[in-house]
């Protein structure tokens, strides 16, 4: 019984140590997803700031109407 044991414990902190490096793993994901989300706004963003320091407000697809 005395040998069980050592084994035992082994296993359960291997089965946590799999299940915390599953959980950093999805955590990891989620913020490479996160992180290419924030990415992707910070470009659109500095776009728009560029059109906007540039004098055209509406971009080129939101024009005024002639009548204006």
């Amino acid at each position: 019984m005395s040998d069980s044991t050592p084994l035992h414990n082994l296993e359960a902190r291997v089965a946590f140590q799999e299940e915390a490096i599953d959980q950093l793993s999805n955590a990891l994901a989620r913020q490479e997803l996160d992180l290419e989300k924030m990415s992707r706004m910070i470009h659109h963003l500095s776009q728009r700031i560029r059109e906007l320091s540039d004098g055209n407000p509406l971009g080129e697809d939101n024009q005024p109407p002639p009548h204006y």
